[in-house]
């Protein structure tokens, strides 16, 4: 409930700490990094504040090098799925009666662990399980994560002062409550601060959250749940279960008291949750909240005059960073044939140069994909490529898993704009190329946005201002975050709201206050000071 106001304090971007060589944040990293390696951490549930154990345990494997052993989670069942259930619905009354400051107060405070004390446990667990290089990892577990935090309280004091106009003799007041039930929190491998965002919006606004991080992703989402706890969370607001996908949908869905779905990945699986919702509608006490982001074919588009170097930058970090695994990553680009040449001696020279390893050696600029699965799929597109006579891999294409799951970045340029490889997605490190004829730029701008399913993020390079506009407007429905002489990746939380539509999810921007309101029920209320007495109108007389 709001109950209150008071003036928060200003929310600014958590700096980025550079990592820089000799840097004081750079030894206390590897320091870090090094002593969890050489540990083995045991990962328990989160169920009514407590750390949960079944004995039934799956080991935490680094991508870059799947032999090394780091940890393990221990697994539930469907008696923890309805535990967790449990526990949120009795923590619900006093969770949704707490003022909404000392709410604020929790995350907030998390905010400050993750800012100093955390750190470097957060980067170093993001790094070694999840693979990503030390400032990859800044920007997302630290960084993006702390924004969340800060600004979602930011938002939420907004939306409580919102309120209506009154009129002589009435005072009109909006209660914005939590929705009636627990939301379900479903979390990627990819980013720990989506992993820790999820269920902390949602609990922030007064909700009660069942929690389920990737399974490839749990080390860090340990420590969210360990700066949790250390800030204030309440037992049962949030709990963490690592159990069977398709078993939790099927007990979470089914649940009468099953209020909203905040959910970040797949697309197949995001429309499955839907169908299931829909199937069971007649179930639930009010129409659940579905929220989701979820899959992307990010585009880059080259107007003939662009700046080639600018380009090929944009596409060796939008397509290769992290390893092209984010959902904004850039996976398909159009390049004009009259600066193709250039554009191609740029990439090949800056390919050339880039290092491929384990993400403690900071001079790597790429790393390894998640896990097994997941370099099978992606390996399985450079080969069809291979075999495709309108397809040519020009950079990359190899690969190896003995040691961790490492595939080259690698690009084709295809002479079909509808090939395989330009319109599903791939989720990882290749980008697909396709040459036009610089008189058909603006025809080329209909090829963009009719190829893919997604529309999430989307890119155009131009020095010609006409060119932008056009581009802009015929690109409208392409891409939820759209940049201009920009890669397609890297949005900010508070700068660039993030979300798409179509394929891509139900745009409901995260890192914005357009979020928070999906995760509360207005109330409105009407007080009457002196109720008439009369029931006869003027005109009745």
């Amino acid at each position: 409930m709001n109950k209150g106001f008071f003036k928060i304090p200003d929310v600014k971007n958590e700096p980025v700490k550079q990592y820089a060589p000799g840097s004081p944040e750079r030894a206390e990293l590897q320091a870090m990094y090094d002593k969890l390696w050489n540990s083995v951490r045991d990962i328990p549930m989160y169920i009514d504040g407590k750390e949960v154990r079944t004995g039934k345990t799956e080991r935490v494997k680094p991508p870059h090098d799947h032999h090394h052993n780091v940890g393990h989670y221990h697994m539930g069942d469907v008696t923890h799925i309805q535990s967790a259930i449990d526990a949120a619905l009795k923590a619900r009354k006093q969770w949704a009666a707490m003022s909404w400051e000392q709410r604020a107060s929790i995350f907030l405070k998390a905010a400050d662990l993750i800012a100093g004390p955390y750190r470097a446990e957060i980067n170093a667990a993001t790094m070694i399980a999840q693979s990503k290089t030390a400032f990859q990892t800044e920007i997302d577990a630290a960084c993006e994560l702390i924004d969340f935090l800060r600004f979602n309280v930011k938002y939420m004091a907004e939306i409580y002062n919102e309120q209506p106009n009154s009129q002589p003799g009435i005072w009109n007041r909006m209660e914005y409550r939590p929705l009636e039930g627990f939301v379900f929190a479903v979390t990627p491998f990819n980013f720990t601060a989506i992993s820790g965002n999820l269920p902390a919006s949602a609990a922030l606004m007064g909700n009660v959250v069942v929690w389920k991080p990737s399974l490839y992703q749990v080390y860090s989402a340990y420590v969210v749940m360990k700066v949790l706890i250390e800030a204030g969370l309440p037992a049962g607001v949030i709990n963490m279960i690592m159990t069977d996908p398709a078993e939790t949908a099927r007990v979470v869905l089914g649940n009468p008291d099953f209020a909203g779905i905040h959910y970040t990945g797949s697309t197949t699986v995001f429309r499955s949750i839907w169908k299931t919702i829909g199937e069971n509608i007649h179930l639930y006490r009010s129409y659940p909240r579905i929220v989701g982001e979820t899959g992307g074919k990010d585009y880059v588009w080259m107007h003939p005059s662009a700046d080639a170097t600018e380009v090929a930058v944009a596409l060796i970090r939008g397509a290769f960073e992290y390893q092209g695994q984010k959902c904004s990553a850039a996976s398909r680009a159009y390049i004009p044939a009259s600066r193709w040449k250039e554009v191609n001696e740029l990439l090949g020279r800056m390919l050339s140069e880039i290092k491929m390893g384990s993400p403690r050696d900071f001079s790597n600029f790429v790393t390894a994909v998640i896990h097994e699965g997941a370099f099978d799929r992606i390996v399985n597109y450079i080969e069809d490529a291979r075999k495709n006579p309108d397809c040519q891999i020009i950079y990359g294409g190899k690969y190896d898993k003995s040691v961790g799951y490492f595939i080259e970045p690698t690009v084709i340029v295809t002479k079909n704009p509808k090939s395989r490889t330009m319109v599903e997605e791939i989720f990882g490190p290749v980008l697909t190329i396709y040459i036009y004829e610089d008189a058909q730029w603006e025809a080329s701008l209909e090829l963009v946005n009719e190829t893919s399913e997604y529309a999430l993020t989307g890119a155009i390079f131009s020095r010609d201002r006409y060119a932008i506009e056009t581009a802009t407007i015929r690109l409208v429905d392409s891409a939820g975050n759209f940049y201009i002489n920009d890669k397609p990746t890297g949005a900010v939380v508070d700068q660039q709201p993030f979300g798409g539509a179509r394929g891509s999810g139900t745009n409901d921007k995260a890192g914005s206050k357009l979020n928070l309101l999906r995760w509360v029920s207005a109330r409105s209320i009407k007080e009457t000071f002196v109720p008439p007495i009369d029931y006869t109108y003027p005109f009745m007389k």
